[in-house]
């Protein structure tokens, strides 16, 4: 037998069969015809019956699956996330002509029958028992709809997918079962609203006010005829059908339902005639984008999404975070602000390109809430061409977040010293005799765990050349090295490095607890530890705070498609140190941009200001990291310290050899930028400074509180 015969035999039999079971549904008196045919293939009516019986009554609907949307500060959109591309519309909101197309060639009696078409299926059985030109469908628009609300509950679940789109006799029984019992809950209009939101209409565009959108770049109330017939024709298949990769095949079908819609006298044979001259317009198409990439801002909305993942409102496990956000049709406002996210990144990439072997971040916090204002970094594309500097790490986060990589943050660890010895008792007028050069070989200090001592030789100098007997306010201005490890040793290494965790202060390129980790090693306070970027802003907030730590946050509101709020992440603002240490911190700090290292990175209008510098060993990487009451930002220039060459030529040094010098003294290639090698002339006056002159100018100048006495020591600066 040829094969077409026997497909044809298979499409018979099929059809047969499901002619019998629907004389049964619908109570038709000639289902004593199929009798005989059923008991040659071991079916009968009343097993059939029966079959229907057994199930349940009623189907669980849902809202289809929907985008998620990320909206920033000013309320364009940045980003959205789906599994399925879809934007559902009321009925109202689909042209007329729409659902004329639509019905003329699916189901055209729609509104006259019931769940089942009874003359639709027996005039597809008759088609397919009598001709080899394919197959006819007898299924209702309910039917139909059935069968996709069943595949759409499928998700990712690629077995359930099979057996709900399965030939199989218990399938199509099933369907009609639940098409019997929506038809009896439902009214036709709201069974045609959802079939349209669900139905794939190929190319990624799911519900008709995505096709609409993407390939004409217009709404679903606004789809003319050519257009309404071009989208209803996909519906049988979308693949096959595509106008993007088949414009010809597109055409046809598009044609064919113009047809259809003429013989049952919706449109006239001249509206006919002219839709079939409108050509489809592949320059009309637009994508849209899923997720990050390729998006303004891509580091901020991968921080929104892992934020999300995180969320304990949108899910019990990151699996069910996850598919809420892919497709609950979620509305997320962020706090993103484009005009200083745009100015904090511009003066990065002034000073270092995404080429260049070295890494740049600019971060900003604002006080007392914990929002993140700016994160912007060198590399701000997201992608994996690394020869135009492209990457997918955010090289401002802690692992957890998208880093990858944490760097040395310098003297601006010396705050944390200063802060855990302000908060044991010490005053900033506390003095110590910090000579150029100290060796701190067998030195007693306390742990968390007990008593320690520093083994073998420790030899430190100091950086600026400022030595001898002085208080906390002059070693802070000159990032005295001697000093603090002084004020380190005698204060304890556990209440300095639990200063810092309790600032938010994360490592870089591990989630290992930073207690466990420094607590014995004394070089902490010279900041040797590989930090996020990120985290010494919401550490240096918590000063300007008062003493408040509040988790960095980007996330304002978070709305579902019925406009109810689920719970945003909170930024958990807690005191964590007492105002007057803060105060007093702001003070030491304040002094060091007046008298100190930080004059160069002080900002042009002269308003209160606290800040320090950070120069890490051989130069390689370079900090500030300041606040005023209004926002808190640290900047940081650093070599990349995944990549070290060691090539001592002038000219290798100029491709990016770092071993002799670090960024000191070195010319950025994409910029041309001349770098001093410090924290103050560097990452200071070139990023942070001109950032916050931006953001600061329209804003009034707040003056700092004044600590008390018990934390000054009646010191005279």
């Amino acid at each position: 037998m040829p094969v077409s015969r026997k497909r044809r035999f298979g499409n018979v039999t099929y059809s047969i069969i499901m002619f019998g079971i629907v004389s049964v549904l619908s109570g038709v008196l000639i289902a004593g015809l199929f009798i005989p045919v059923a008991g040659l293939l071991g079916l009968s009516t009343k097993a059939a019956a029966d079959g229907l019986t057994n199930l349940p009554a009623e189907m669980a609907t849902a809202t289809p699956p929907t985008r998620s949307e990320v909206l920033m500060a000013n309320g364009k959109t940045l980003a959205y996330f789906f599994d399925e591309n879809r934007i559902p519309v009321t009925l109202d909101q689909i042209a007329p002509v729409m659902r004329q197309a639509q019905l003329a060639i699916e189901d055209h009696r729609f509104y006259e029958h019931g769940a089942l078409d009874l003359k639709g299926t027996l005039r597809a059985l008759v088609h397919n028992t009598t001709s080899d030109s394919g197959t006819q469908g007898g299924s209702s628009i309910t039917q139909q709809y059935v069968k996709m609300e069943l595949v759409t509950q499928c998700g990712k679940d690629a077995n359930c997918v099979k057996d709900a789109k399965a030939p199989t006799i218990d399938r199509k029984i099933r369907e009609l079962r639940y098409a019997i019992a929506l038809e009896q809950t439902l009214t036709k209009d709201q069974i045609l609203e959802r079939y349209l939101n669900i139905a794939y209409y190929g190319d990624g565009a799911y519900g008709v006010e995505e096709a609409a959108q993407h390939y004409y770049g217009t709404t679903a109330a606004e789809l003319t005829l050519p257009q309404a017939a071009m989208l209803a024709g996909l519906v049988q298949n979308p693949d096959a059908n595509n106008p993007v990769k088949n414009k010809g095949v597109a055409l046809n079908r598009r044609d064919v339902v113009i047809n259809r819609m003429t013989e049952l006298n919706l449109i006239t044979a001249t509206q006919a005639a002219a839709a079939k001259k409108v050509k489809f317009n592949q320059d009309d198409v637009t994508s849209t984008r899923n997720g990050c990439v390729g998006t303004e801002y891509p580091f901020l909305c991968d921080y929104v999404r892992r934020t999300l993942l995180k969320t304990e409102s949108l899910g019990a496990t990151v699996e069910d975070r996850a598919n809420m956000i892919n497709r609950g049709g979620l509305t997320i406002q962020t706090a993103i602000d484009p005009k200083t996210q745009d100015i904090a990144q511009q003066k990065v990439s002034d000073v270092v390109g995404p080429t260049d072997p070295l890494i740049s971040t600019m971060n900003m916090i604002q006080p007392g809430t914990g929002l993140i204002v700016a994160m912007a970094q060198s590399r701000p594309v997201m992608g994996s061409n690394t020869k135009k500097g492209e990457t997918y790490w955010n090289l401002a986060a802690d692992p957890s977040m998208g880093g990858i990589q944490g760097y040395q943050a310098g003297s601006t660890f010396k705050a944390f010293t200063a802060a855990a010895a302000l908060e044991q008792g010490t005053t900033l007028s506390q003095r110590y005799n910090a000579r150029a050069s100290m060796n701190y070989k067998d030195r007693g200090y306390d742990t968390c765990d007990g008593r320690s001592r520093v083994l073998g030789n420790w030899r430190v100098g100091n950086s600026t050349g400022k030595n001898g007997v002085m208080d906390m306010y002059r070693a802070a201005a000159y990032s005295v090295n001697n000093y603090f490890v002084q004020l380190e040793l005698d204060t304890g290494m556990c209440p300095v490095v639990q200063m810092a965790q309790k600032l938010g202060v994360k490592l870089g390129s591990t989630d290992r607890d930073i207690v466990d980790y420094y607590q014995r090693i004394p070089s902490f306070t010279l900041g040797s530890v590989e930090v996020s970027p990120l985290s010494m802003a919401e550490a240096y907030a918590t000063f300007a705070a008062g003493g408040v730590h509040c988790s960095p946050i980007i996330i304002d509101t978070i709305t579902t498609p019925d406009d109810n709020n689920l719970a945003a992440p909170s930024a958990n603002c807690e005191r964590v140190m007492s105002k007057d240490v803060a105060d007093g911190v702001t003070d030491m700090l304040a002094y060091v941009m007046t008298d100190g290292t930080g004059k160069r990175a002080a900002t042009s209008d002269g308003r209160p200001q606290a800040g320090k510098t950070g120069t890490i060993s051989g130069n390689e990487a370079v900090w500030f990291a300041g606040f005023t009451p209004e926002i808190a930002g640290v900047s940081m220039i650093s070599i990349d310290n995944r990549k070290k060459p060691f090539i001592k030529s002038s000219a290798a040094r100029r491709n990016g050899d770092f071993r002799s010098n670090g960024v000191k003294h070195y010319t950025v290639p994409s910029t041309g930028v001349y770098l001093n090698g410090s924290g103050s002339a560097d990452a200071g006056e070139k990023i942070w400074k001109p950032t916050m002159d931006a953001y600061l100018q329209d804003l009034p100048k707040t003056e700092f509180e004044q600590p008390p006495a018990s934390i000054t020591g009646g010191v005279n600066k």
